[in-house]
C-alpha cells in the first residue's frame, strides 16, 4: 500500500513523500491516520535531527515519519493481535512506549509509523507495550489530544508534598490547595486548566497568567470558576510577585506549573512557593546547556 508522509532525514530536513509501505507482518497492524495534532516536540525533533535522543543515528539513510499525536482506523490485523484488535476499529497511540532497552517512540524512531502519514504499519512493540488504545470518543481530533493530555496528567501526578511529621510523600497536587499556572493559555495550558478544574484533585484557588489578552479572554470565557475552585486570570504584565502573593493571603502557592520556557518566570515561580510547595517546570528549552 502507498502512503504519503512527512519524513525526517536530518536537522531541519523534512520531506513530504509518497512511497510504498512494506507488507504487514503477522505481528503488525495496518492502519490509516485521520488526525494528527501539532506538537512543539516535533519542532524540537526537526531542529535536532539525529542528535535527538529518540531519533536514530542513521536517519539520513532510513528516514522516520514524524508526528506522535494521532488517531485513526485499523485496516488489517496480523495474526498475533487478532484476538485484541479488528479492522474498522478506531485507535489512538500512546507514543511514549517505555521500552526497556531503547527510547524508541512512534513519530521519532520508526520508518513506517507516525502521525504525519496517510497510512502506517504499526510495529509489534506498540501493541506489546499496550500502547495501541481503542478509541470510542465522538471525534477524531479529541483522540489526537489524548497524548498531550497524558503529558498534563503526568505533570500533575509528578508533583508531590510531604505528609506532615513524616518523610513520606503524597503524589499529586495538594487537594484544595493553591495552584498557579504561569504562561497558561496555550494549548497545553488550557488542558492543565481543564484538568485542574475537572480532574480527580482540585485546588481551592487556581491562578492563571499570560501576556496574550485574546487567549486570556478565551480561557476566562471557557473555564470559569467551579464550586470547588475559585479561578483568577491575570495579564502577565501586571502579575507582580506582590499581586500574586496577595491572592494567596500571603501564604504562597502549593503547586506551580511554568508553561513557558523563560528564566524570569522560573525565578518568579520559585519566590512564590509556600512551605513544602512544588514547582514543575513543564516547558523546557531545546538547548539543555542554556
Amino acid at each position: 500500500m502507498k502512503t504519503t508522509a512527512l519524513r525526517l532525514y536530518g536537522k531541519r530536513d523534512l520531506r513530504l513523500e509518497t512511497f510504498e509501505l512494506p507488507a504487514m507482518g503477522d505481528d503488525e497492524i495496518l492502519a490509516r491516520v485521520v488526525t494528527d495534532s501539532l506538537c512543539l516536540s516535533s519542532w524540537k525533533e526537526a531542529n535536532q535531527g539525529e542528535d535527538h535522543k529518540k531519533v536514530p543515528d542513521d536517519v539520513a539513510l532510513n528516514p522516520i515519519v514524524i508526528g506522535h499525536e494521532f488517531c485513526g482506523e485499523i485496516l488489517a490485523v496480523g495474526k498475533k493481535w487478532q484476538h485484541k484488535f479488528h479492522p474498522g476499529q478506531r485507535y489512538v497511540i500512546q507514543a511514549n512506549l517505555q521500552l526497556p532497552d531503547r527510547p524508541d517512540c512512534p513519530g521519532y524512531s520508526f520508518q513506517w509509523v507516525g502521525g504525519e502519514a496517510t497510512h502506517v504499519v504499526i510495529p509489534d512493540e506498540v501493541m506489546t507495550q499496550d500502547c495501541l488504545l481503542p478509541w470510542e470518543g465522538d471525534t477524531w481530533f479529541e483522540g489526537s489530544l489524548v497524548e498531550p493530555l497524558s503529558c498534563v496528567i503526568g505533570a500533575f501526578n509528578a508533583n508531590y508534598h510531604l505528609q506532615e511529621g513524616t518523610y513520606n510523600h503524597t503524589m499529586g497536587i495538594r487537594p484544595q490547595g493553591r495552584t498557579l499556572i504561569l504562561g497558561g493559555t496555550g494549548p497545553m495550558g488550557l488542558l492543565a486548566i481543564d484538568y485542574a478544574l475537572h480532574g480527580p484533585i482540585n485546588p481551592s484557588l487556581l491562578v492563571v497568567t499570560d501576556t496574550n489578552k485574546p487567549k486570556l479572554s478565551y480561557a476566562r470565557r471557557h473555564y470559569p470558576s467551579e464550586p470547588q475552585t475559585l479561578i483568577h486570570y491575570l495579564d502577565g504584565h501586571d502579575a507582580s510577585r506582590e499581586t500574586l502573593m496577595a491572592l494567596t493571603g500571603g501564604h504562597g502557592f502549593d503547586d506551580i506549573f511554568v508553561f513557558v520556557p523563560k528564566e524570569e518566570l522560573i525565578t518568579l515561580a520559585s519566590s512564590l512557593l509556600a512551605a513544602d510547595g512544588c514547582l514543575n517546570f513543564f516547558a523546557g528549552p531545546q538547548d539543555k546547556t542554556v
